[in-house]
């Protein structure tokens, strides 16, 4: 196994609350850091925690506190124990953060080792093509951003998501997007168009933003009309909200 190690902020067993996964059971291996921050992140901060809070039995919450870094050996005795116990539950394992992909070194050796118990299912912002190109073969599902100026606060990420799209093709891929009642019609139509360049197959998400009461800042009318823009231009556009949050799960 490698003896490379992460900093980590939690190890657990969840149900995944986003896009056409949405309702299967994941192991959550939740990175430290990220290269942005977005005006909606529900995982904000990049102060490394000194310990990592790991989930002893899956979907449990009875979280212990093990030192930072995290060596790949005591995820896989997780895993093994939890495989052994509670056989068939999880679907995949999810690499979240922050932004997985800032541990391409660390996730170049772990992943063999991890995809051989479970498939790899990576949720990313969307900015690191050359990580992604040198691990694209060691992963199953990809959950890519695509961050809109009206809900990010970014504005010239769009030549980064396309060069990393291209690479994703290569597996099971869509697109997110969180959308809210200041999205305008031409970063969904500019969205639209960006992943039709690529393959007009691809399913887009729309995501409505999670305000901090629980509810959704965008009109039903609204987020119809999104759709309806960017349906114009692919086969697949969904509005799916974060499940998760409401169903109070992690």
């Amino acid at each position: 196994m490698s003896d490379k190690s992460a900093e980590m902020v939690e190890i657990f067993s969840s149900i995944q609350g986003e896009g056409p996964l949405v309702g299967l059971r994941q192991v959550f291996l939740r990175f430290h850091a990220c290269n942005l921050a977005c005006i909606y992140c529900d995982t904000p901060g990049n102060a490394c925690p000194e310990s990592c809070a790991i989930e002893a039995t899956p979907g449990r919450r009875d979280f212990i506190q093990a030192p930072n870094p995290i060596t790949v050996e005591r995820i896989v005795a997780l895993l093994d124990r939890w495989q052994g116990g509670w056989p068939a539950i999880h679907h995949s394992i999810s690499l979240t953060g922050g932004e997985p992909l800032l541990q391409y070194e660390i996730l170049r050796e772990w992943l063999p080792t991890l995809r051989s118990r479970l498939p790899i299912y990576l949720e990313t912002n969307g900015m690191f093509h050359h990580a992604l190109a040198g691990l694209i073969d060691l992963l199953d599902y990809i959950s890519m951003d695509i961050k809109l100026p009206s809900t990010s606060g970014y504005k010239e990420l769009w030549d980064a998501h396309r060069q990393f799209l291209d690479i994703s093709r290569r597996k099971n891929v869509f697109v997110k997007t969180v959308i809210s009642e200041a999205t305008e019609d031409w970063e969904i139509a500019r969205t639209a168009e960006l992943i039709a360049a690529v393959d007009g197959n691809i399913p887009l998400i729309l995501q409505p933003i999670t305000l901090q009461n629980g509810g959704v800042g965008i009109s039903p009318l609204r987020a119809l009309e999104l759709q309806e823009i960017a349906a114009g231009f692919l086969s697949q556009v969904r509005v799916i909200p974060q499940t998760h949050r409401f169903l109070g799960q992690l």
